[in-house]
């Protein structure tokens, strides 16, 4: 990573002090989806969310002495307290079946950035950043952001499929910061699966 664009992301030093916990007891830490979109597009986030290879039982160790909520375990996230700021913690993570078209039966957890990535909604949101890896980007979010598009991330029926709500997240997203959508992700969510 040679990029030094004064948009990547500065990670505020409550969120860094916890990346730098993971990483020196041997995992890898990424600050990960709407942080990084709005870094790269000179907003300041709203909060900062980690993905992680340390596992809940995991980040617990690493964490300990910390403030931990567990809002959804189950689904490889916690909630660490630093400095009076919520950080949400969540194990990489491949999504099982959603049958109820909302939200996933079960995750399998994973210590591969690309597969946590690749389930995510639109490439703007799959981004995860690192000051001592740099930007990871592997569906040209930055470029649709740049563009001004809000696109799926791979099969936009299948996102959509999986998470019925995406389809006004990607409304809400084109309205709010101006942004078109891609047209395969508008004929899916118009059509879904014809």
């Amino acid at each position: 990573m040679t990029d030094t664009d004064k948009t990547l992301p500065q990670i505020p030093a409550y969120v860094s002090e916890l990346t730098d916990l993971l990483e020196s007891a041997g995992f890898s830490a990424y600050a990960v989806g709407g942080c990084v979109r709005d870094s790269l597009m000179g907003r300041e986030p709203n909060d900062w969310d980690l993905c992680t290879s340390a596992t809940v039982d995991e980040m617990r160790r690493v964490f300990e002495g910390y403030r931990v909520v567990d809002v959804g375990s189950v689904h490889g996230t916690l909630v660490v307290v630093n400095r009076g700021r919520n950080v949400e913690t969540t194990t990489f993570r491949v999504d099982g079946e959603y049958s109820d078209h909302r939200h996933p039966d079960r995750a399998v957890f994973t210590d591969n950035l690309e597969l946590d990535l690749s389930r995510r909604d639109f490439t703007m949101n799959a981004m995860a950043y690192s000051p001592n890896r740099g930007l990871v980007d592997l569906f040209d979010g930055r470029g649709d952001i740049r563009r001004r598009v809000v696109r799926a991330v791979g099969d936009p029926v299948r996102r959509f499929d999986e998470d019925a709500l995406r389809i006004m997240r990607a409304l809400r997203f084109a309205s709010t910061l101006d942004f078109g959508i891609d047209p395969a992700t508008a004929r899916a969510a118009v059509n879904g699966r014809e």
